[in-house]
């Protein structure tokens, strides 16, 4: 299979033995190039990279160019990697915050920015892709909404519990923390979520937590909303709670003191961004808000 010349990896040491031919064996540098099937001008640039000394490996130099009348500015690469820094978004997020902004810049250059300044985790060449058939996607906002908490410090009086709830269609959210977990708590916070937005809870799905126990589901029953609990050991059941979880923590609990009143005055606050500022990858980069207007 043919390689590129700029990407061959046997390139650094081959250079390197071509240079030592000539203190080893003494061959000239035509000699040299003859053998390895390159011009004469080549092996010289080779040993002026050497400087006169015996290399384990000459690296490939980069090909790109110093400069570029079409270049990004200095002003837009700050701005790609201020938005970067801020909520630590990915590419496509950045790059509509920028055309947000009237700020003309393609999709490709902030990858590469991104790339250049060492904010993008590159996927593992060894990690395999897995491929699955798409899951099915609730129709209308309220047909599936799912329910979980989070568990935040040690297992003793000072531990914190974090209700969560998301509609899987509009990507909208509630939360709320808690200093303990038990039924009566989770259907107070499934009324208050549901009082605080205008659409209906059609089907609530949960795990196996005792908070959300069989008197639990008779009571959200009684209120008309169908509760399913999702399959044991199946985390991707309750997928899309799970990565606001995860999110919630990443972007708000962990950057404020863990105790009550922070949360309390935190929480309310990332809330409000989340639902009504935070581009959405899954919402094709709309927020919940516009989603659910839009509908």
């Amino acid at each position: 299979m043919y390689m590129a010349y700029t990407t061959n990896p046997h390139l650094p040491r081959l250079r390197a033995k071509a240079i030592n031919l000539h203190y080893d064996k003494g061959w000239s540098m035509r000699k040299i190039s003859r053998y390895y099937g390159v011009y004469p001008s080549t092996v010289s640039r080779w040993f002026e990279k050497a400087r006169g000394f015996r290399p384990f490996k000459i690296p490939t130099e980069s090909s790109r160019p110093h400069c570029h009348p079409q270049s990004l500015s200095q002003d837009i690469i700050n701005q790609i990697v201020k938005l970067r820094m801020k909520h630590h978004r990915c590419a496509e997020v950045v790059h509509q915050e920028l055309l947000n902004r009237n700020m003309s810049v393609s999709l490709s250059s902030v990858k590469r920015t991104l790339e250049r300044q060492g904010l993008i985790r590159k996927r593992s060449p060894w990690k395999r892709w897995h491929f699955a058939d798409p899951r099915p996607l609730a129709a209308i906002p309220g047909d599936l909404v799912q329910i979980d908490t989070i568990h935040i410090g040690p297992c003793d009086k000072n531990r914190l519990y974090i209700y969560t709830l998301l509609d899987v269609f509009s990507r909208w959210t509630y939360a709320k923390v808690s200093l303990k977990i038990n039924t009566h708590l989770s259907l107070r916070f499934v009324k208050e979520a549901r009082n605080s937005i205008k659409f209906p809870f059609l089907t609530l799905q949960s795990d196996h937590g005792q908070e959300f126990s069989s008197w639990f589901t008779e009571r959200v029953n009684g209120l008309n909303i169908s509760h399913r609990h999702s399959r044991v050991r199946q985390a991707n059941d309750n997928e899309h709670l799970e990565r606001f979880n995860r999110t919630i923590q990443e972007e708000c609990l962990y950057r404020i003191p863990q105790t009550l009143r922070a949360f309390q005055k935190e929480i309310p606050e990332y809330l409000h961004y989340y639902n009504m500022e935070r581009l959405h990858l899954g919402l094709s980069l709309k927020t919940p808000d516009e989603v659910l207007r839009s509908y």
